[in-house]
Parts: C-alpha cells; structure tokens; sequence
C-alpha cells in the first residue's frame, strides 16, 4: 500500500498535468495542513483516493464549515460550503484501506492564532479520541496504526524558535499508542541534506512537506 502524503506547500510536481500517472499506484492520501481545500480537490478529482486531512495554523478560515454546531446559521453556512471531497480527521479517529489512522491538526500555541494549543490543550484534544483507541486496540488488536498530525512532536523535527516547537504530549501519545507512521508538517525542508524520517521507539515520524510516498510494504530508509 502507498501513501501519499503533503502538506505546507503545493508542489508543482502534484500540481500538474501528469498527476494520475506519476502517482497513479497511490492507494490514500494525507494532508498534514497549511494546504487550500482547492487543492485538496485537484488532488483527489485527479487521482481518484479517499485524502483524510488535518488544519494547520494557516489555511484556517473553512475550519467554520467542519465544526460540530446545531445553530441554524453555521448549518446554512454549511449547506453554502461546495466542500472538496476530502475527510477532516481533526480530533477524530477513522479507519481506512484497512489502516487505523487518527489525526491532531494545529500547531503550538505562539500567538494568538486559530488552531493552536498549549501541550495541555492538545492533550485535551487527545482525551476525545482515547475511547475510540481503546474500543480499537479490543476489536483491532491495535490502537491506531498511523496519526496524522500538522505540528511534529517535541525534539523530533522541530525547531527552536517559539512557532515551530514541537508537542511533547505526541511523544507520550507514541510511547502509549505505538502507532507505525506519525505524519507531520510544519516544519519547511530547503536542504535535501534536512532529515524527514525519524524512528522513535515503535514509531516512524514521517515530514510531508511538499510531498512524500510512504510505501507501507517497504522499508521506508533504504
């Protein structure tokens, strides 16, 4: 199974004329946030896959449209939105192509910007989904095979400067949750030189900036 996985910046080599035949082994998509829902579109009207997606800290304004909200103006707002055909996994939990994949969106709270959480808040985030994970790990034999976050964790990919910090409550989510794949963006690769896949105890946390291919049959390090 390949996964296709972006975020942050639209790449022109997804963005293109020859999507569905470079990518056309592509079994699902993920998109870590900062990405326009139109783009989303282009990619699941060219290549025909289910895409889960998560919000950023930017790229935040249609995040009205997929709030849980009863009153009658936000559900004539959503009756308005033409949508993308994509599946916003913020806070939720999913399964897919046979993979348990569960996400987290924003980032770490360093102004006051939409979707961004201290370490506390996002584990606030985290005890919404724990019943799903469990009812998992009793009928799945696991709790969640990949999770789709926007900002990395703690010490693993980010960086130093206030904005792009990393959540350490990720690393506790790891250690107790063991999932195969963490998928994460946020932080922008310049350096070919720069690292993009980390293992960490069970866990494989995986950069999809612009674009990578997660071959799960493979070894993603050779």
């Amino acid at each position: 199974m390949k996964i296709l996985c972006v975020s942050d910046k639209i790449d022109p080599l997804v963005y293109s004329a020859s999507v569905k035949d470079r990518f056309a082994d592509v079994d699902l998509i993920l998109s870590a946030g900062d990405l326009p829902l139109e783009y989303l579109d282009f990619i699941i009207s060219s290549l025909n896959k289910p895409l889960l997606f998560v919000f950023g800290n930017h790229h935040t304004a249609e995040m009205k449209y997929f709030r849980r909200s009863w009153n009658s103006s936000s559900m004539e707002a959503l009756k308005e939105f033409p949508g993308c055909g994509a599946v916003h996994l913020g806070s939720k939990v999913v399964i897919e192509d046979n993979f348990i994949v569960a996400g987290l969106g924003g980032s770490i709270r360093y102004n006051k910007g939409e979707n961004q959480f201290s370490d506390f808040g996002m584990f606030m985030e985290i005890v919404k989904i724990i019943p799903r994970l469990l009812w998992n790990r009793v009928f799945h034999g696991r709790f969640v095979d990949i999770l789709l976050t926007h900002a990395p964790p703690k010490g693993i990919h980010d960086r130093n400067d206030k904005c792009h910090n990393g959540f350490k409550i990720y690393l506790w989510f790891m250690k107790v949750f063991k999932p195969r794949y963490l998928v994460h963006g946020h932080i922008h690769l310049y350096d070919l030189s720069d690292v993009r896949c980390t293992k960490w105890k069970n866990t494989t946390v995986v950069n999809a900036y612009s674009h990578f291919i997660i071959d799960a049959g493979e070894n993603i390090w050779k």
